[in-house]
């Protein structure tokens, strides 16, 4: 699923990897105009290279250091990833603020995540406790993924969502708690358009009304025949 190119530390030079989350932004963001307003003005990418940073130092073991500069990061772009989780190529963090990735999270290429979203542990046991998310994934607006569960390739978690268990891939999940509700085609690339998910109460109340209609019917027909 995942790729250890993560952080492009080991197939890219930094400087390569920079441009890349550049080009990344231009890609993603129709509003991108310049090559330095995404320097200067987007916190996505201040946070992708600060954490790159802080993730190398902290597989040094410069562990104060490591958290110190992500510190920094959190204060400057108001996102914060702990210095030793795993972040692949062509990440893009879009507005971010609010955002919270926890030590033992591990995300693939190509992957967007959008502001308020949380990659937690759910208790205080050591070990791989926060969520693997795969490649081409999105992650909407104020989800939640807690724990150490698997998110597959190419699924979208929809905004507001709260998933607690592993997602199969080519899926869209949606709710509280996170229900698949859609089986992506995973030949489409990155799917940004997060609008056009079901919403599971609404699919609900559709359903009850169906079932409510038939048994109508059914009454109906019951008695016409005792008549």
């Amino acid at each position: 699923m995942i790729k250890r190119s993560l952080n492009g530390d080991k197939t890219m030079g930094f400087f390569k990897t920079i441009k890349e989350d550049i080009r990344t932004v231009f890609e993603r963001d129709p509003a991108a105009k310049s090559t330095l307003e995404v320097l200067l003005c987007y916190p996505g990418l201040h946070c992708i290279i600060m954490h790159r940073v802080a993730h190398f130092l902290y597989r040094k073991k410069r562990y104060v250091l490591a958290r110190f500069i992500s510190h920094i990061n959190r204060f400057l772009t108001g996102i914060e990833i702990h210095p030793g989780a795993v972040i692949g190529r062509r990440v893009f963090i879009d507005h971010g603020h609010g955002t919270v990735i926890g030590e033992t999270a591990e995300i693939g290429d190509d992957v967007t995540i959008y502001q308020g979203v949380t990659l937690g542990g759910t208790g205080k046991e050591k070990g791989k406790r926060h969520p693997t998310i795969g490649n081409n994934v999105v992650i909407s607006t104020d989800a939640q993924v807690l724990g150490a569960i698997v998110v597959g390739d190419n699924s979208k978690i929809g905004a507001g969502s709260v998933v607690l268990q592993d997602v199969p891939p080519n899926c869209t999940v949606v709710g509280i708690p996170g229900r698949v509700k859609v089986r992506r085609d995973p030949t489409t690339g990155i799917d940004l358009e997060h609008n056009k998910l079901s919403d599971p109460m609404a699919d609900i109340i559709n359903d009850l009304n169906a079932r409510i209609s038939k048994l109508e019917e059914e009454i109906e027909k019951l008695k016409g025949n005792n008549k």
